[in-house]
């Protein structure tokens, strides 16, 4: 039996305040806007999506599950995020890695990367 990935599940303080942060950094729509869950995907109908929901306790330490992205170009996307309120994170990657590590609002970090096959975008 086949299992259809539906959509990763995110831990928010604001469900709504981080879904429509995601919406915005990745263009995606919002499929339930409520307070308590908020989720959001590629399209309505359009699988997996991200569901942000609302737990007591703050984050601590290191995410154990982050995303990972590769844009056209890492050095656009990376302003536009910090533009958007994303910070650099530094999860001990180095200065040498082809990599960029943000975290969004609530301090998640993914990161973003270089093309692929090719040399490390700077």
């Amino acid at each position: 039996m086949p299992l259809e990935w539906e959509q990763v599940v995110v831990d928010a303080a604001d469900p709504a305040a981080l879904g429509r942060w995601w919406a915005r950094a990745l263009d995606w729509v919002v499929v339930d806007g409520s307070a308590e869950e908020y989720e959001i995907r590629p399209e309505p109908d359009r699988l997996p999506g991200l569901l942000f929901v609302r737990v007591p306790e703050g984050r601590a330490g290191k995410n154990r599950l982050h995303l990972d992205f590769r844009p056209v170009d890492r050095a656009a996307e990376v302003a536009r995020l910090l533009e958007l309120g994303a910070r650099h994170a530094d999860v001990g990657q180095g200065a040498d890695v082809p990599w960029v590590v943000l975290a969004d609002p609530e301090g998640n970090e993914f990161c973003v990367l270089g093309p692929r096959g090719g040399p490390p975008a700077a």
